[in-house]
């Protein structure tokens, strides 16, 4: 199955809460509301400095993805 680069999640249980998943390398839900990443990959072996210099352009992407999904609906 080819799965799109990023997906909208939602939860109840959290309604203010605005969640992303990443689901290509490194797997990641991030919550926008706070930038709160959670990892789905053991980043241990992972040069955390390349991760690190990464970060900032997927954060940004799954900003853009929301704001575009939005648009979608307005």
């Amino acid at each position: 199955m080819n799965l799109p680069k990023f997906l909208l999640a939602d939860n109840s249980q959290f309604p203010e809460d605005i969640f992303v998943l990443h689901t290509e390398f490194p797997r990641f839900v991030i919550n926008l509301k706070d930038d709160e990443i959670e990892w789905f990959e053991d980043l241990s072996e992972e040069n955390e400095e390349d991760i690190a210099n990464e970060l900032p352009s997927l954060i940004e992407q799954a900003s853009q993805f929301y704001d575009d999904e939005m648009a979608q609906y307005e």
